[in-house]
């Protein structure tokens, strides 16, 4: 009898990969992890297209894959930004040291 018993729609994974999406969105994915970016947006049209189907099991694993895809999209994205950074800071280290062997003032 429990093999019969099914598991409630899989509304909060879709949020959860909605919200995911929209933190990927707001890391500028788009332009520091595109593919990622498109991947999760793309499962997510999958597992909201599969819930409106009726394939509850189909959109629950999509939605999965587009919050895991979602979240890789913000890390990578968050990455390229303290990244850049680094590489800012280090400059402006390199042109401090540079000025003070120098004695130049600017």
């Amino acid at each position: 009898m429990s093999a019969c018993a099914s598991l409630p729609p899989p509304t909060a994974e879709l949020s959860a990969a909605q919200q995911a999406v929209s933190r990927a969105d707001g890391a500028d994915a788009d332009q520091y992890a595109p593919q990622e970016l498109a991947a999760a947006r793309n499962a997510l049209g999958q597992a909201q297209g599969a819930m409106s189907r009726g394939r509850e099991d189909d959109a629950r694993r999509l939605a999965a894959s587009a919050a895991v895809d979602a979240d890789l999209a913000t890390a990578k994205s968050r990455d390229a930004v303290i990244n850049a950074e680094l590489t800012q800071r280090r400059a402006e280290i390199a042109d401090l040291r540079r000025r003070l062997q120098t004695g130049d003032d600017r």
